[in-house]
């Protein structure tokens, strides 16, 4: 199987998954003799049941699980869709048997979603509908600090359980129950041990800090114990710990690798985008680092075809790393695109990428600069030769990479040789 077509295997592994748990459940259950709307809400509470444990299994973040299900930003996504569907469906389900005593009796119906009338198991059930209407709810608040939504979000884990554990109680020891129950256990459990306190993290500690660019510095992190294994274009969770005059922020985020070397030591560029990524840019070597990855397939795919590279910004950082590793072996444009700052300049790694052209005959770099409002999208892919064979990577902001999309396609590339990576998602 082709590179490209193993990815796109994997990219469909994901939904694969959530469908397959999901329909297991629904099968297991599938009323027989009842009436249309007791059917409507035995099969939407079993459907929400097993996606709610595929949104906790995709929640999981493992380099190897995520590598398998086409990456952790698409697992991620997944991850949420599941949970947003899962809530909808779960809320359908005492609605569908509320319409069932309907038609016997209203008063039926309103017993049916009446709290006070029931009994210590529907009250695990409606608990954790409620908890899983307070964590979907601050899922949605962009807004909210880091840490807080993170707090929250774990409530999301508490509703899965309590939900899980209402059918079990209510339909006695059953193993498939019990299957999803301890499954849903198992990922939280994996995500809070092994990711959030980093238990499965590898130490690294910060040997330099050189600042960039305006807001932007770069680590370089040496391993204290087995390296990871690390390509360019890959980013890894860091969080930075405590030094003699700084204190970290006791948080994972995700930075992308700007240089690696023979030894496993790693270097990782900060842009001061947020409180700790701000709080990042006072750190001093010595500084304890715990990394959990490699995450991410950008670059892995570089064809025999001549490559155009866009860059906006700390979307620099995959490519830098790439040029720092090899040479390029075919032609490549490179495109960079940055803001300039009331200083006169804001671009990271300029005078390096400027040398590395111009050692390199395959690489053509292209700088654009502005001030305020967007970059001149159309200009610059104007002047790029051969366009329409090239395969396009981009990294940067979500809008610039919102405004090349539909540019590129306009001059005949094709949806299969573009290529991107964001920096969006928490």
């Amino acid at each position: 199987m082709t590179g490209a077509r193993l990815a796109t295997a994997r990219r469909a592994l994901a939904p694969l998954a959530a469908m397959s748990i999901t329909l297991a459940g629904v099968g297991w259950a599938f009323p027989d003799g009842l009436t249309p709307w007791r059917s409507v809400g035995i099969v939407s509470g079993w459907a929400g049941t097993g996606l709610l444990v595929a949104s906790l299994l995709l929640m999981v973040r493992e380099a190897r699980l995520a590598k398998l299900l086409g990456g952790l930003e698409l697992s991620y996504r997944w991850h949420h869709r599941c949970g947003l569907l899962a809530y909808l469906l779960l809320l359908c389900h005492p609605l569908a048997l509320a319409l069932d005593g309907w038609a016997e009796a209203p008063p039926l119906a309103w017993q049916t979603l009446d709290p006070r009338a029931q009994s210590w198991p529907l009250w695990l059930g409606w608990g954790g509908l409620l908890l899983l209407m307070l964590g979907l709810t601050t899922t949605f608040a962009m807004q909210l600090p880091y840490r807080r939504w993170r707090s929250f979000h774990f409530v999301l884990g508490a509703g899965v359980v309590l939900g899980l554990t209402h059918v079990y109680v209510l339909l006695g020891n059953d193993r498939l129950l019990l299957t999803l129950l301890l499954l849903a256990m198992a990922a939280l459990g994996w995500r809070l041990l092994a990711s959030d306190l980093g238990l499965a993290a590898h130490p690294y500690r910060v040997t330099q800090v050189e600042a960039r660019a305006t807001g932007m510095i770069e680590a370089a992190l040496a391993p204290c114990a087995a390296a990871l294994a690390v390509s360019p274009g890959q980013f890894v969770l860091a969080a930075f710990g405590d030094g003699v005059h700084y204190r970290g922020c006791g948080e994972y985020h995700p930075f992308t690798v700007s240089g690696i070397d023979d030894q496993g030591r790693l270097r990782v560029s900060v842009k001061a985008l947020g409180p700790c990524s701000r709080r990042i840019q006072t750190i001093e070597p010595g500084v304890l680092v715990q990394l959990e990855g490699p995450f991410g397939s950008f670059l892995d795919e570089v064809h025999a075809a001549p490559q155009l590279w866009v860059a906006g910004g700390i979307g620099i950082t995959p490519f830098i790393a790439a040029l720092r590793a090899n040479r390029c072996r075919q032609p490549t444009t490179l495109i960079y695109l940055y803001r300039r700052d009331r200083h006169g300049g804001d671009a990271a790694f300029l005078d390096e990428l400027c040398l590395l052209a111009s050692q390199d005959q395959q690489l053509e770099l292209v700088i654009d600069a502005s001030d305020e409002g967007p970059p001149a999208v159309d200009r610059l892919l104007d002047e790029v030769s051969r366009l329409a064979e090239r395969q396009v990577q981009m990294c940067g902001p979500a809008a610039l990479l919102a405004a090349l999309t539909p540019a590129l396609r306009r001059r005949g590339v094709a949806d299969g040789a573009i290529h991107f990576e964001s920096f969006d998602f928490r």
